[in-house]
């Protein structure tokens, strides 16, 4: 069924194909021994023009575990866009030596033109501050490990709301699930882009508050999702400096929150979540890190066709 496709938005997936996905990912982690060799003898290409730790790795993690193997490169420095090579011609070439390509790339939609000139299945791994939906599928699986559903909950998102590309795609893909409210947790200068707001927000008819005060709602929340304030998005650093440390999340203020709260974040963090919550049974984001790389093994599987033997 999804043989071939392309991943670049969250949307481009149905309710019904992110579910076989998950329900895929869920097979894995039960019994990922017998998911060794699915996929022997393809070839995974990581075009990374972005610093990442856990996506790309987590990508090569998901496709060795497969019984493929890896190629690629991690910053724009190490490929041919050095040299001025355009998205498009590296994809095409891309594709005469792999079976499927993760790109990330600081451009929004420079994955769309990759997928746009493929003959191979090209996932978008984050680009600049728009989506990154792969990041939405392991955000999603840990919620629904966590809650056994994916409705009927509330989930306050808080910190940089505006250039947080996590966010934004995580909003696209709740906003078609029932019963989900929003807390959207930011400074002014970060409050969620207006297209969000406007065509998915309020378009769906989705319950959600902009509020500036994390203390205000804790007691409220089913998920906290945390992001850190991203200084690579900003153009003046002495704005980055104001802003970064808008929201910390210290046993003080988990103290408010429920006894079943759960807290996630898509890391890397920097300071919004003190280390000493990471003792807390209600702290999931290492958890999810390693959620990540399932529903990758997942969904590199669906692409590709292959099935277990």
């Amino acid at each position: 069924m999804l043989k071939g496709r392309h991943l670049i938005d969250p949307m481009d997936l149905t309710v019904e194909e992110l579910e076989s996905v998950f329900e895929l990912a869920d097979k894995i982690i039960e019994n990922p021994g017998e998911y060794t060799e699915v996929c022997k003898g393809k070839l995974l290409s990581t075009c990374f023009y972005e610093p990442s730790t856990r996506t790309r790795l987590s990508f090569e993690a998901a496709m060795l575990r497969l019984g493929g193997q890896v190629l690629g490169f991690s910053s724009a420095e190490n490929s041919s866009a050095a040299k001025g090579e355009s998205v498009r011609d590296t994809m095409m070439t891309i594709a005469s030596y792999a079976d499927i390509c993760a790109m990330r790339h600081p451009k929004e939609g420079a994955p769309k033109v990759a997928a746009l000139n493929s003959t191979i299945p090209v996932i978008n791994g984050g680009d600049g501050g728009h989506q990154h939906p792969t990041q939405t599928l392991a955000d999603l699986l840990t919620i629904r490990a966590l809650r056994g559903k994916l409705t009927d909950f509330t989930i306050g998102i808080c910190g940089d709301l505006k250039f947080g590309r996590t966010v934004h795609s995580l909003i696209k893909a709740l906003s078609r699930y029932e019963n989900i409210k929003f807390v959207l947790i930011s400074p002014e200068e970060l409050k969620i882009p207006d297209y969000i707001r406007e065509e998915i927000l309020i378009k769906k008819g989705m319950g959600f508050q902009e509020i500036e005060r994390l203390e205000d709602v804790m007691s409220e929340l089913d998920i906290l999702y945390m992001t850190r304030v991203q200084k690579e998005r900003f153009f003046n650093e002495a704005d980055y400096v104001r802003l970064k440390d808008s929201y910390i999340l210290d046993k003080d203020k988990m103290s408010m929150a429920k006894q079943d709260m759960a807290v996630l974040h898509p890391l890397p963090r920097v300071n919004e979540i003190s280390v000493e919550i990471d003792s807390d049974p209600r702290a999931a984001y290492f958890k999810q890190a390693k959620y990540g790389m399932f529903v990758r093994m997942a969904l590199i599987m669906k692409l590709l066709g292959v099935e277990k033997c």
